[in-house]
């Protein structure tokens, strides 16, 4: 047995261990038990720490627009929504500061990956009642909604399947600090107009247009992004029925094509396909909140969600870092590029999906 593989059993065991010593499929049906949240407490604060370590800000650089890259963003969203649901101040202290160094990057605030950028300081306001952190994230929530197109959305609205975390983060974020119904409205006539043109019969959303494939990342973002909308949409607001629809929907299909073990593919619907760790987060983290939310009823999901966060715990590193990640990956029409995507270890779309469900699971023990 490899070094790697030693390492990844023996985190599995202590995993758990943590969860009360039940293997996934016994794993009982309450949620937010003490054990349960250490173990997501303990990996949770070692991936944070991982990334806090790191002496750069990841830029992001593509033609006419600069930024801060969308994945430190989501890092940093995470490790804020950890250090609430812990309590844990000098965890957030820390995030504030990195927060205070990114802003200094420029941004052009001209593409919705750039825009992304708005839900981190709002976050850091919304749990300290920051003025300009509030200021700075607002600014970027409502230029993106500057100019509309004939859909009556931002224009920085792709019909990418990213958009819908990359938007609806903003924009609920936008609205959990400022209580400006505004923002939820945006939030929800994106991810309604998102499911109506690019989800599919069986649930899922292919890549792109072009792009036929179920690409595991790329639903994740979807999910996650239905998980943060609901949250805060009303049971009476006229895109509620349609949003809860299409997230009802999706979490059945995902479900239905979870591996044994717990883990989500590279392609979700090719039992050939890598395990891959980013997609398999932000589902456990959709899935998590949707229990919470009273939405998810069926038991199998509560264990579909444990068994990926025992399967998740085997591909973290004792320094934190998440091993499997898929790298950044564009739209293609062949399977073969995404059955071969490069693994990174460390990657930051890898650590920022395991802080949200961390983080998700903590809150659970809160309540």
């Amino acid at each position: 047995m490899g070094g790697d593989a030693m390492i990844r059993n023996a985190l599995l065991v202590v995993a758990l261990l943590g969860l009360g010593g039940c293997a996934p499929s016994e794993q009982p049906a309450s949620i937010g038990s003490a054990a349960h949240a250490a173990s997501a407490v303990a990996l949770g604060n070692r991936a944070a720490d991982a990334w806090l370590r790191r002496s750069y800000i990841v830029p992001l650089r593509i033609p006419d627009t600069r930024g801060v890259h969308y994945a430190e963003v989501a890092s940093g969203y995470g490790a804020a929504r950890l250090a609430a649901a812990t309590g844990d101040r000098a965890l957030l202290d820390r995030v504030i500061a990195r927060e205070r160094l990114a802003a200094t990057l420029e941004n052009t605030a001209n593409h919705v990956d750039v825009s992304i950028y708005g839900a981190w300081p709002l976050e850091i306001a919304r749990q300290t009642g920051d003025a300009d952190a509030l200021r700075r994230g607002l600014a970027l929530a409502d230029n993106q909604w500057a100019k509309l197109g004939e859909d009556g959305l931002s224009t920085q609205a792709r019909y990418w399947i990213d958009d819908v975390w990359m938007i609806g983060a903003l924009q609920i974020e936008a609205y959990r600090a400022s209580k400006d119904p505004k923002y939820l409205d945006r939030a929800a006539r994106m991810a309604r107009r998102y499911v109506e043109r690019l989800q599919q019969p069986d649930g899922l959303f292919f890549h792109g247009d072009a792009a036929h494939f179920y690409w595991g990342r790329g639903n994740g973002w979807v999910a996650a992004g239905f998980a943060e909308i609901l949250t805060d949409l009303p049971a009476t607001h006229p895109e509620r029925a349609a949003i809860e629809a299409g997230y009802r929907k999706m979490m059945a299909a995902l479900l239905a094509n979870q591996a044994e073990d717990g883990m989500w593919r590279q392609l979700i619907d090719h039992p050939e396909s890598w395990k891959e760790t980013s997609g398999t987060a932000m589902f456990g983290f959709a899935m998590a909140r949707g229990v919470r939310l009273g939405i998810l009823t069926d038991p199998a999901y509560a264990r579909a969600y444990r068994r990926a966060w025992a399967a998740l715990a085997a591909y973290v590193q004792p320094d934190g870092q998440v091993t499997d990640v898929c790298v950044g990956t564009n739209k293609a029409d062949n399977v073969a590029h995404y059955l071969n995507r490069p693994r990174a270890t460390g990657d930051l779309h890898g650590q920022a999906a395991l802080l949200w469900f961390a983080a998700e699971l903590a809150e659970q023990a809160r309540r």
